[in-house]
C-alpha cells in the first residue's frame, strides 16, 4: 500500500506543518503503509523566521524545503504517477493555504496550483482515499470548487479554543461548494462518498499529544478505505 504525502515546504507558517507532517509518516509506517512524499517544485511565496514571525528577504523553493522533511526522498509533483499511488495525506501548516492556493491572503477567492489540483482531482475520479488535516481540507475544497462535488469537511469547531477563525474559514469552504462541519481536534469527519476523511489538529490550540490522537486516527481511517477499495476492486 502507498499513500503519496504532499508537502507544501517546511515550517508552520510557510510551508508544512512539521509536527503533524512527521506524525502522518509515522501513522502511515505503523500501519503498515509505505509513504512517498511529494511536492511541486516552485517558489514558497514568502520565507517566515520562524523565531520572530516577520518575513524574510530570501526565497526558497517548495521541492528543497519538503526534503528536509522527507529525508531527501521525495518526488517532484510533476512526476508523479498516481496509478502508483494508493491515496493521498496532506498535512497541515500555512503552505498549503499561501503555496499551493492564496488561500492566507484572498481567501476562498485565491487560486489554487494546476498541479495540486490536478493531483487531487485525479484521486477523487479513481476513488482513491484522500486524508487532511488542519488547514489542508480548505486546498481540497479549491481544487473541487465548481466541480460539482460536495466534500465534506472540518477545520474545526467554534466550542473550543482556537488560534484562527474557525467559522468564517468554514463559512468560505462552504461558499465554493464544500460542507464545512464543526469537530473535536481528537476527532474526524468522514466523507464516504468522496472517500475523504478529515480532522483539525493543531486548527485548534492544542498539545502534540492530542495531535496525535486525531492524526492516528484519520490515517487508520484512511488505510482503512483504502483497504475497502481494493477489496471491492477484487471482487
Amino acid at each position: 500500500m502507498k499513500v503519496g504525502v504532499l508537502l507544501s515546504g517546511c515550517g508552520v507558517s510557510d510551508g508544512s506543518e512539521i509536527h503533524e507532517s512527521v506524525l502522518i509518516l509515522l501513522a502511515l509506517a505503523k500501519a503498515g503503509a509505505e509513504a512517498v512524499c511529494i511536492a511541486p517544485d516552485i517558489d514558497q511565496h514568502h520565507v517566515i523566521n520562524h523565531l520572530t514571525g516577520e518575513e524574510m528577504p530570501e526565497k526558497r523553493n517548495v521541492l528543497v524545503e519538503s526534503a528536509r522533511i522527507a529525508r531527501g526522498k521525495i518526488t517532484p509533483l510533476d512526476q508523479v504517477n498516481i496509478n502508483e499511488l494508493d491515496g493521498l495525506a496532506l498535512p497541515g501548516g500555512f503552505g498549503t493555504a499561501k503555496n499551493f492556493t492564496k488561500w492566507a491572503f484572498e481567501g476562498a477567492n485565491g487560486e489554487i496550483h494546476e498541479g495540486v489540483k490536478q493531483l487531487i482531482w485525479a484521486m477523487i475520479h479513481a476513488d482513491k482515499p484522500i486524508a487532511a488535516v488542519c488547514m489542508s481540507p480548505t486546498t481540497i475544497a479549491k481544487a473541487l470548487e465548481g466541480s460539482g462535488i460536495k466534500a465534506i469537511l472540518t477545520v474545526g469547531n467554534t466550542e473550543k479554543h482556537s488560534l484562527y477563525d474557525i467559522k468564517g474559514i468554514s463559512d468560505a469552504m462552504e461558499s465554493i461548494g464544500a460542507k464545512a462541519v464543526m469537530c473535536d481536534n481528537a476527532d474526524v469527519i468522514e466523507d464516504d462518498v468522496n472517500n475523504i476523511v478529515s480532522s483539525p489538529c493543531y486548527m485548534m490550540d492544542v498539545s502534540i499529544v492530542e495531535v496525535y490522537r486525531g492524526i492516528q486516527k484519520t490515517i487508520s481511517m484512511l488505510v482503512e478505505m483504502i483497504t475497502l477499495q481494493a477489496e471491492s476492486e477484487g471482487d
